[in-house]
């Protein structure tokens, strides 16, 4: 039996003592229900444009043509723009419509009309401004995983008049079948999305969509201002990457098929274009770039548990650190995006840009495993975190990352990034998800400060609380003291990231929500992150 050393196996042992009140039913009857399902989203935003989603189905489960208004009133005293659509099963009746000639940095108001004069609920969205920009707010969040708890982080920043922008950097769901990954005692007030099967063919995608879709403090979320979303690895399946995956296990289906239907379903139920890259210029504050690295490009992971099960462990790893793992053909980005990103960085600190915001759906700062990890485990941890430890303990003595999945898994394209944004003279600002934990990283590149990285911890998905019994202070202050690239962390709380740019300053407040056991807005400020620009590293 191979064994894998797969981060989630270190999570997926939490525990939490829970009741049962269902949902499921409800998210069921929502994605199967008539006429306007699922609330609005907007996305993508522009100077003058703004992509507008909704989904609409009919009685007759046929064609419809479905038009978007919008208004600066919420009134719609006066239609500005506007749009139509026919939507059908082909798109599981899902609508997305770019409105055009809009100004910038203006709040409108928009809805759908069906064909028998039926409204959608109205949205609010905003524009991206134009000029120079004094102020903007982004709220940035990753790891949704429903059994774990509810979707407070939606709610707390819902509420928030000084976030102009959400950015999802993935996990925006979870594949696993009911029990798959969840905690051990049932789902956090019977929190179990449909279906009760794995997601694995598009009928499973799309009904997972619209039972996560149906939450309201997610709804809520989405209507009230612009998206910009990106996948990362659970969209589709655990640790996936171009040619395979670590969840897609033998016979369940082919990768290609199952990846298909995995972007299908994300581009019909989130409002998001067909490109799979992108910039966003926000006035001439900053330039942010949505990034795709899991399904198209991403070579495949490595493996270190058949090193470790060699006649010589240590030999054959010193031996993979050495060759394979810095073998400049792997990539997370593929050649055609990484020259792209190069160039938009140059052009965009060209044109007089602040700062340089580049969204990743993994971890780019270095990490090493600490020798003390070993004692953190709960002695009932599963044994394949008790493995995972074992073997990120021995693996970061020899200089080898504790994570391969993540950039640690490619130094090559690491370096190659760090130095296209050194060149460019960027103010860089990397944004990253994935871990479940949250992290602060100076990022350096041959010496010399590179950029900052502020990664996220998640909405709901368990961090390291879930299989260690140590004090997370100690956990905390053991990683810093590991790694010099990390400047703090946090690896026991839920939440998400609020960041500030202003033309001199970007400041991130890592935001704690009380519990996601109890459905509450109630939240503190974890920590707080500065970066002055032109330094390229925290104060």
């Amino acid at each position: 039996m191979t064994l894998r050393l797969d981060r989630r196996s270190l999570l997926l042992t939490g525990t939490l003592g829970l009741g049962a009140l269902a949902i499921p039913g409800f998210a069921l009857a929502q994605a199967l229900a008539r006429g306007f399902t699922h609330s609005v989203a907007s996305g993508e935003p522009g100077p003058d444009t703004m992509l507008l989603w909704t989904r609409y189905v009919p009685a007759s489960g046929g064609p419809v043509k479905v038009k978007a208004e919008i208004s600066r009133t919420a009134d719609f005293a006066k239609i500005v723009s506007g749009g139509e659509q026919i939507t059908g099963p082909w798109r599981d009746h899902t609508v997305k419509i770019t409105v055009e000639n809009l100004e910038p940095g203006t709040r409108y108001f928009y809805r759908f009309v069906a064909p028998d004069g039926s409204f959608s609920p109205t949205g609010q969205t905003r524009t991206l401004p134009s000029g120079n920009t004094a102020r903007f707010g982004i709220a940035i969040f990753s790891c949704s995983n429903m059994p774990y708890g509810y979707f407070n982080a939606y709610g707390h920043a819902a509420t928030r008049p000084d976030i102009d922008l959400w950015v999802h950097l993935g996990d925006y769901l979870y594949e696993y079948a009911k029990g798959g990954y969840a905690p051990a005692g049932g789902a956090v007030d019977g929190r179990w999305p449909e279906p009760a099967t794995e997601m694995i063919h598009l009928a499973d995608y799309r009904l997972r969509y619209g039972s996560y879709r149906s939450d309201p403090d997610l709804q809520e979320l989405h209507r009230l201002k612009p998206m910009l979303i990106q996948m990362d690895d659970h969209e589709s399946a655990n640790n996936s990457r171009e040619m395979s995956a670590q969840n897609n296990q033998p016979g369940e289906a082919d990768w290609n098929d199952r990846k298909a239907a995995a972007l299908q379903a994300f581009k019909e139920w989130m409002p998001v274009s067909e490109t799979p890259w992108g910039s966003y210029d926000i006035g001439g504050l900053a330039t942010l770039f949505r990034t795709e690295s899991r399904l198209l490009y991403r070579s495949d992971e490595p493996e270190l548990g058949p090193l470790l099960k060699s006649a010589d462990a240590q030999k054959a790893l010193i031996a993979f650190r050495d060759g394979e793992l810095q073998d400049p053909a792997r990539t997370m980005l593929g050649t055609e995006q990484e020259a792209w990103l190069g160039h938009a960085l140059r052009k965009s600190v060209r044109a007089g840009q602040k700062w340089q915001v580049v969204g990743f759906g993994t971890i780019m700062g270095k990490q090493r495993m600490p020798e003390q990890a070993l004692d953190w485990i709960k002695p009932d941890a599963l044994p394949n975190a008790q493995a995972y430890v074992r073997a990120g303990v021995m693996a970061s003595k020899l200089g080898i990352p504790a994570d391969l999945d993540n950039w640690g898994g490619f130094p090559a394209a690491r370096a190659r990034f760090l130095k296209s944004a050194q060149a460019a003279g960027a103010n860089l600002l990397v944004l990253c998800g994935d871990s479940h934990n949250a992290w602060a990283f100076d990022l350096g590149q041959d010496g010399k400060p590179a950029g900052v990285e502020f990664a996220g911890h998640s909405v709901t998905s368990p961090g390291y609380e879930g299989s260690t019994g140590t004090d997370p202070k100690v956990i905390a202050a053991a990683l810093v003291a590991t790694n010099p690239e990390l400047k703090w962390c946090d690896t026991s709380r839920r939440g998400y990231m609020a960041l500030t740019l202003t033309p001199e300053k970007a400041s991130n407040d890592w935001v704690m929500m009380d519990t996601i056991t109890q459905r509450t807005t109630r939240a503190s400020v974890g920590h707080t992150a500065v970066v002055t620009r032109g330094r390229n590293v925290m104060a």
